[in-house]
């Protein structure tokens, strides 16, 4: 999150948008839910820009590259090089999770099933760690 926050926000700074540190910091933060950050800083940005720079088409598709180089990194590079299997669910989980998190919660569900699904796995491996050390 903060490396891809610091991408964000260097790209921003680069453009010449006044409020890009912050605006930058904030997307990389709140990518822990997917999509979620790319969308608060993307609409963000593009308000930023509207302000301090009016209509201008050159600035707005800056900012646009700007994201897809941003979701371009995550995707091919900071994700499998620092998550890669870390999450520990098996692909069977993962479509389960997704599909669970859409029935029961909608879109908003199924962008925070593999997060919520992550820290369910590792609580149950705690604690099925624990029941292994106990006389049971």
């Amino acid at each position: 999150m903060v490396l891809l926050g610091a991408i964000y926000a260097v790209q921003l700074q680069l453009i010449g948008l006044e409020l890009g540190l912050i605006i930058g910091m904030v997307a990389g933060i709140a990518s822990f839910v997917p999509y979620l950050g790319f969308g608060i800083g993307f609409i963000a940005a593009i308000i930023a820009c509207l302000f301090q720079f009016g209509l201008n088409w050159t600035y707005l598709s800056l900012i646009v590259g700007a994201f897809l180089v941003g979701q371009a990194a995550e995707g091919y590079i900071l994700q499998p090089l620092l998550l890669g299997d870390k999450i520990g669910l098996s692909p069977l989980w993962v479509i389960f999770a997704v599909l669970a998190g859409a029935s029961l919660l909608g879109f908003v569900g199924m962008l925070i099933a593999l997060p919520v699904s992550a820290v369910l796995n590792v609580l149950f491996r705690h604690l099925y760690i624990y029941y292994r050390s106990t006389d049971f």
